[in-house]
């Protein structure tokens, strides 16, 4: 039997190649009213998914996310709450 090798990394820094965002089971929402722009999500976020701009505040970007909710967990104003990812 022949198992080939999965995970092959071919060169580094290709994560922005791979979209992993599909991986989900729940999905981080950022309620923009409650959210004070302060980037600790962002410092947090294993997957640099999070970008914070004065102007728009957090931004998720989903292609990336992968739902580990660690934001959700670390905004200290609960700007940020957990729903099912809709398949």
């Amino acid at each position: 039997m022949k198992v080939s090798i999965a995970g092959i990394i071919s060169e580094p820094g290709n994560s922005t190649e791979n979209k992993t965002g599909d991986w989900r089971t729940f999905r981080p929402v950022v309620d923009l009213k409650k959210c004070k722009k302060c980037g600790i999500c962002a410092k947090f976020c294993p997957d640099s998914a999070i970008t914070v701009s004065k102007e728009k505040g957090a931004e998720i970007d989903y292609d990336y996310c992968k739902g580990c909710m660690i934001c959700m967990h670390e905004c200290p104003f609960n700007a940020i709450t957990q729903e099912d990812e809709e398949k």
